[in-house]
């Protein structure tokens, strides 16, 4: 560290500068206060003239509560509107929900009647095979047509006629149950369209219903706007 020299403070010199500081504070102050003294705005000077309307202040009162009713009117009005459509979405939304589950439960009907026909089919086709097997078994053991014509038949004859009736009966049995199983399927399935066509149309009237009401309410909205002074009319009662 290098020789340095200490300066005293000089206070005549500091107290100088205050007072200089403060001296030119005060002066810009007081400017200030002259100029807005010059620039203050004068008096205001108008014309008289009469304020006011043609109308009375008890009819003035009475037109602004027929205001205020009117707009009280229109606001409940319109909640009413809103509620009524939310409500009417949300029904529209409920009833496509449980169209779409009703569709949802006919379709797996449908399915499970067509896998119980399989089944049925499949049995039944099972039943004949068996059946004919056991036929053919029995038909093993059974003399020739031609041999069946001997004017005495035995007792072979008598079952080779026997058995061939039964197969006969089957045969026919199974065709009479073919047939009605097929007849039972088409009137279920006739069934179906027709209670499919039902809903188609009650689907329709229903959408038809609603469109019908949305226009009346759009309808009775105009109207209520076209005519906003109805309230001041003679005769009405509120």
């Amino acid at each position: 560290v290098g020789p340095y020299v200490l300066v005293t403070p000089d206070e005549t010199r500091r107290k100088q500068l205050q007072q200089s500081k403060l001296s030119f504070a005060k002066k810009e102050l007081d400017d200030l206060e002259r100029w807005k003294e010059e620039h203050r705005p004068g008096p205001i000077t108008l014309v008289p003239q009469r304020l006011g309307g043609n109308e009375s202040e008890a009819q003035v009162r009475q037109n602004q509560q027929m205001i205020l009713m009117q707009s009280k009117y229109q606001k409940k009005h319109k909640r009413e509107e809103y509620i009524k459509a939310k409500k009417a979405a949300e029904e529209a939304e409920l009833l496509k929900k449980k169209a779409i589950q009703r569709e949802k439960a006919e379709r797996l009907e449908v399915k499970k009647r067509q896998e119980e026909m399989q089944r049925r089919e499949m049995f039944l086709e099972n039943q004949k095979y068996k059946t004919n097997e056991l036929l053919n078994r029995l038909d093993v053991g059974l003399p020739k047509s031609d041999s069946c014509q001997i004017a005495n038949p035995g007792p072979e004859s008598t079952a080779w006629k026997r058995s061939h009736a039964y197969k006969q009966a089957l045969r026919q049995d199974e065709n009479r149950r073919l047939e009605e199983m097929k007849q039972e399927q088409q009137r279920k399935a006739e069934l179906l369209e027709f209670k499919q066509k039902q809903e188609e149309e009650a689907r329709t009237r229903a959408h038809q219903n609603e469109q019908r009401r949305v226009n009346n309410a759009f309808l009775d909205r105009l109207q209520n706007k076209t005519q906003p002074n109805n309230i001041n009319q003679p005769g009405y009662t509120g």
